[in-house]
């Protein structure tokens, strides 16, 4: 039996409530627009998680975060729960939030002016955290075989033999909800150790893997993963956590380890308190029920996108995503330009990611936030929809 078929879908918040939350999907706009553009989601909390920041506000417990708040032993037992695998706990280390690790990490491993692919269309912060650590970006995009998104592999080892030294990776990947498979993430494993290169994964859309669909953390794709990996990941996206900065680094070798040990110890000092309580409430069984039912939900808003635009918007390109709450629509053929996000938060009133800001191959399309109500969901379509028929 699927978790589907047993269990009830997350139901979000209500407009007018979800109206008092002060963070930036509902103060960057005006009250009539729709916001489902930033990876902010409209659900309630899970229950251990508001419970154990009560706790805290009641005891006044907003100092600084203590050396081990407990991360380390959640997080292990959340990843051999959730996905079979087994982490040592001594491998892994907190911070603010995942960018940061991924600046620090490549930091530590890169020389100035050295080169780090990434594979565009790709979450646009990864553009500008490989030059604040440094390095420069070389652009590999995803390739669209028989409708599916892949790493361009060849293209991946043309750019390691030229010199390029690291590879950032997004599994599942954001935009597009892809899911790289263990022997996609096997092979770039080997380029990387052949060209003496490193990956560094974001991994942060990780517990949004649908069922049924297979995923492997990228350290655990091989021995060579292992050798030449460093995985960055939070809760922070799955239960709606951003504001309170906490995150993971992993490792599962000595070498890279030692890398990790070796950033300052700033990196792990900027760790919010009531991020990590949170993240280690996440990570509690408490709330696998509460995940199961938000992955329940994201199915259904998912497939309800899907229906919709082939109902009212028949021009737009949509690939049931995956993993995550943020779909990837083309909508080049309406003919609005390479930045439709722009026309259609003018004009209809809803807030969409901005496909270039994801790089070049973003042209024409734009992001939709999944996590929300179908209710807000069916409205925004139909906004756009109204807009087409002008």
């Amino acid at each position: 039996m699927t978790i589907a078929a047993r269990t009830a879908a997350l139901q979000a918040l209500p407009l007018d409530q979800l109206r008092r939350r002060t963070s930036t999907k509902w103060r960057t706009y005006p009250e009539d627009v729709l916001p489902l553009f930033v990876a902010e989601t409209d659900f309630p909390l899970a229950d251990a998680i508001t419970e154990r920041l009560h706790a805290a506000v009641e005891l006044g417990d907003t100092g600084y975060t203590p050396p081990d708040p407990g991360l380390r032993d959640a997080f292990v037992a959340f990843s051999q729960r959730r996905f079979g695998w087994s982490v040592q706990p001594a491998r892994v280390r907190s911070t603010c939030d995942v960018m940061m690790g991924v600046v620090e990490i490549l930091r530590a491993v890169l020389t100035p002016g050295d080169r780090v692919i990434v594979a565009p269309p790709v979450y646009p912060p990864f553009f500008d955290c490989v030059e604040e650590a440094g390095g420069v970006v070389e652009r590999v995009p995803l390739l669209d075989v028989d409708g599916s998104w892949i790493l361009d592999l060849e293209g991946i080892e043309r750019a390691l033999a030229a010199g390029a030294r690291a590879i950032l990776l997004c599994n599942p990947h954001n935009p597009t909800g892809t899911v790289h498979s263990r022997a996609v993430l096997a092979r770039l494993a080997e380029l990387a150790a052949a060209h003496g290169a490193v990956v560094v994964s974001d991994e942060i859309h990780a517990p949004l893997v649908q069922p049924g669909v297979p995923y492997t953390p990228f350290l655990a794709a091989s021995p060579l993963a292992e050798e030449v990996g460093y995985t960055v990941t939070s809760a922070s996206k799955a239960y709606n956590l951003a504001g309170l900065k906490c995150a993971v680094m992993v490792t599962a070798s000595e070498q890279t380890a030692e890398v990790v040990r070796g950033l300052p110890p700033e990196v792990e000092w900027r760790t919010g308190l009531f991020g990590a309580m949170a993240a280690v409430a996440a990570w509690d069984p408490a709330s696998d029920a509460w995940l199961d039912a938000l992955l329940v939900a994201l199915d259904e808003n998912r497939r309800l996108l899907g229906r919709l635009l082939a109902e009212h918007i028949p021009e737009a390109r949509y690939r049931l995503p995956d993993a995550g709450y943020l779909a990837w629509v083309d909508l080049g053929d309406l003919g609005w330009g390479d930045d439709p996000a722009g026309r259609i938060l003018r004009e209809a009133r809803v807030a969409l990611n901005r496909g270039p800001t994801f790089g070049a191959e973003g042209a024409g399309h734009v992001r939709i936030n999944l996590g929300c109500a179908p209710e807000v969901l069916t409205e925004a379509v139909l906004r756009i929809a109204a807009l087409v028929r002008r």
